[in-house]
Parts: C-alpha cells; structure tokens; sequence
C-alpha cells in the first residue's frame, strides 16, 4: 500500500490552523461588543432604624449623582455601578458591610452617614487604598490626621460657633442644657464640648449635660432637662428623638427656648415633631434659600426621582459622590485615587466649591433655620 503524501499532513494543519484563527477572531469580536467592566463605588449609611432618613437620604443623593454620570457616558466610557450597604447604625455591621464592599471590590465609599459609624470604620479602611468620603461626618476625633477618609462637612469646631452666637447674641440664652445621645457619642460630644466652649466664652452658663440611650425614657430625659429651670435645652441627637423629646419637653413647658443640631434636620423632625417644633431652631448644613443653579438644578432633579425634597443628607451626598467622579475620571495612571482626590484642587458643590487639606478636611457653612408653619424658614 501506498503511503499518503506528506502534503495531506501539511493541508490538515493548515486547516486546523484556519480553525484556529477563525475562533481567535470571534472571541476577539465578541471582548469588543461586550460592555465594558463596570467601575463600583459603595454606599455606607444606616439604611433601617431610627437614623434611616438620614441614610436613605444619602443614598439617595448619591444614586441621583451616579445615574446623572452615567448619563453622560460614565467614566472614560465604562458605567458606573453604586453598591449600597445598611450600617444599622451598628459598629461590628458596619464594619461587616465594609468588608463586603471591598471584596466587590469598589473603588471608593461614599459615607457613612454618623460619626460613630466612622470611628469604627477608619480603621479599617486605612488598611486598604480605598477612600471612604463621608457626606456628613463633623467629629473633632477624625480632623487633622493622614488617613483614607474624606469629608465634605467641615468639622464641628469650625462651625458650631455660629450656633452659640446666635442663641447668646440674638435669642437672649443665657443658662443652656445640653441633652446629648450618646448612641452617636462621637458626634454628640464634639458639637456639645465646642458649643460649651464658644457659650461660655461669650458670657453664658451650660448649666447640665444629659446624655441619653435607646432604652432610656424620653418623658425622664425632659423631665432631667427643665429641672434646673434653664432658658433653653438644646438638643444634640437625631430627628426622630429629638421630635419625640420636643413634645415630651412641651408638655411640660411651654415658653423654654429649644434648639437643635444639624443631624436632626431632616423633613423628618417636621414630620413626627408636628405642632410641638413649631419655633424650634435648628441648625442645618443646606442653605433652602440658596439660588445657585447648579442646587436649583440637583434640587428638581432629586423632586423628579424621589418625589419629595433633598434635606442636608441628599444635598451633601450629591456632592460626595460627586467628588469621587470627578477624581475617579482625573486619576493619573500610576495615582492612587487619594492622590487624585488631593491633586484635584477645587471641586464644584451643589451650594459651594470643595476643597479637601491635606488631611481630607473641607470647610462648609452652617445655615441657622426655625421651623414654622411646618417649614424650615432661614434665619438672618
């Protein structure tokens, strides 16, 4: 028998060959059509709880902000990708839901959304090149220090002033309880020590402090707060007790002043506060009379997508998120995103440009507002 001609070996590898080329050439072609890898960014807020409407309000902002860039292309055409995360307003579920954004992984995370939260947290971000950007953080143990976390809130030692002068100078205060939820310790005790010190610098007395808990009865807490006959009770926790304690303190008296913080500013304190927070002073990271287009723009479109106004958490998420894009599509190659974040230089906020330290820390105003007729009304 005759053996095959070689060339039959040769026209079979050929054909193999061509085989192979055509199975290089439609996994290429369909790499090219698939869509690009999405570029993640995490959200960290207590999303369910008595501090909810404060992290559905960040949340919120900070979906308005990624479907807005995403309608614009992205970043560098890739689109991007919000993963949210419930804190409970708990430090061990918080660091457990950080734990899961980083294995995603995500590039950035916007919150989370309470001093106490963050205390917990940093330390487990700095161990990573993850940013964590916070919308609403202001406590004194965070500021100043070399680190991955980021605010857009100015500290509570640069703004709380303004709240003492107003309630010394202009409202006539002059012997001041604090009462204080030491659930968010971290927060409640910067803004109460730096309130007792610009207070007392002007000539006025903080007669007690109280501090309270969840499983504390609010009728005791007012009860605690008039029983020293004070001429105003100030109140540093978040909107829903800070409403309840309102109405427990007016059952009890009507003519002490009362005031509040910026974390209980939400529409929430209206709503559950009801007639009881008519006149109360609340200090508030928006300014609702601000006439910039760019808020005015943010302030439609958040009415459009969620059908009710932004609040201060919205607002500042927005303008979280917002900060991580922006330093996300300038990023050098070979440049960490804190670096981009730091080289960026002037960033545009809703109401006012960002502008980070060198340690992460911004200036922000705080606006002074009185609810009435069930509104904040701006205070001169």
């Amino acid at each position: 028998m005759r053996a095959q001609p070689h060339t039959t070996c040769t026209a079979i590898g050929r054909s193999r060959w061509r085989q192979l080329l055509l199975v290089v050439a439609w996994v290429l072609a369909t790499a090219s059509c698939a869509p690009p890898e999405p570029v993640r960014i995490g959200f960290l807020g207590g999303l369910s709880g008595r501090v909810a409407d404060l992290g559905i309000g960040g949340r919120n902002g900070a979906i308005l902000a990624v479907e807005q860039r995403n309608q614009r292309g992205g970043i560098n055409g890739r689109p991007i990708e919000l993963i949210a995360e419930d804190d409970q307003q708990d430090p061990e579920v918080a660091k457990q839901a950080v734990a899961r954004l980083l294995a995603r992984p995500v590039e950035v995370i916007i919150g989370p959304m309470t001093s106490a939260m963050a205390m917990a947290v940093v330390p487990q971000i700095n161990a990573t090149a993850v940013p964590l950007i916070s919308p609403t953080v202001t406590t004194n143990g965070l500021t100043g220090i070399d680190d991955q976390f980021f605010r857009v809130v100015a500290p509570t030692a640069r703004h709380v002033f303004k709240s003492a002068d107003l309630h010394y100078r202009q409202l006539g205060m002059r012997r001041v309880v604090l009462v204080c939820d030491l659930r968010n310790e971290a927060y409640t005790a910067s803004w109460a020590g730096d309130f007792r010190r610009a207070f007392v610098a002007l000539g006025g007395a903080v007669i007690d402090e109280i501090g309270f808990a969840g499983d504390d009865a609010l009728s005791m807490v007012a009860a605690r707060a008039l029983a020293s006959r004070p001429d105003g009770v100030l109140i540093i926790a978040n909107s829903v007790d800070t409403g309840l304690l309102v109405q427990q303190i007016r059952l009890r008296d009507r003519q002490v002043r009362l005031a509040t913080a910026e974390w209980a500013a939400t529409e929430r304190l209206i709503e559950l506060g009801g007639q009881a927070v008519e006149g109360l002073v609340v200090a508030q990271y928006v300014d609702r009379q601000n006439r910039n287009p760019a808020y005015l723009a943010f302030r439609k479109a958040y009415r459009e997508r969620f059908a009710h106004d932004p609040g201060f958490a919205g607002l500042t998420a927005f303008d979280a998120t917002n900060v991580a894009l922006d330093a996300l599509a300038s990023r050098q190659k070979q440049q960490t995103l804190k670096q981009a974040l730091l080289a960026h230089g002037e960033f545009a906020g809703a109401q006012s440009p960002i502008r980070f330290d060198a340690n992460g820390d911004t200036e922000r105003d705080t606006f002074l507002s009185r609810i009435h007729d069930g509104e904040f009304q701006s205070l001169p």
